[in-house]
């Protein structure tokens, strides 16, 4: 197996990029004083990211996305943990669909 090296010079650029973008805005940070205003809306943040990638989704989509949905906002609201939330929306989407089509009973 073989890679093309172009597929390897995209691949080295975007982590490149991501790292540079995460290690700006750490280098940035440090030139701001954190009140506890700026950390209330850091904290907001990976909440406000979930919902701002799920709605759209949830609007033009069915029931199962809803299930989906709803889990990720009370994971949200109550562990406040992207991470979970985005597991938990997967995991409800994923049941819901297998209970509609039947294939769990």
């Amino acid at each position: 197996m073989s890679i093309d090296p172009t597929v390897l010079a995209a691949l080295a650029a975007m982590g490149i990029v991501t790292y540079l973008t995460r290690a700006g805005g750490f280098w940035l940070m440090g030139f701001i004083a954190l009140t506890p205003r700026i950390e209330a809306g850091l904290r907001t943040i990976p909440s406000s990211v979930m919902v701002a990638l799920m709605t759209p989704l949830v609007l033009n989509a069915g029931p199962a996305e809803a299930v989906g949905y709803t889990a990720v906002l009370i994971v949200m609201l109550t562990a406040k943990s992207d991470v979970f939330a985005a597991m938990a929306g997967v995991a409800g989407v994923a049941l819901t669909r297998a209970l509609m089509s039947g294939t769990l009973s």
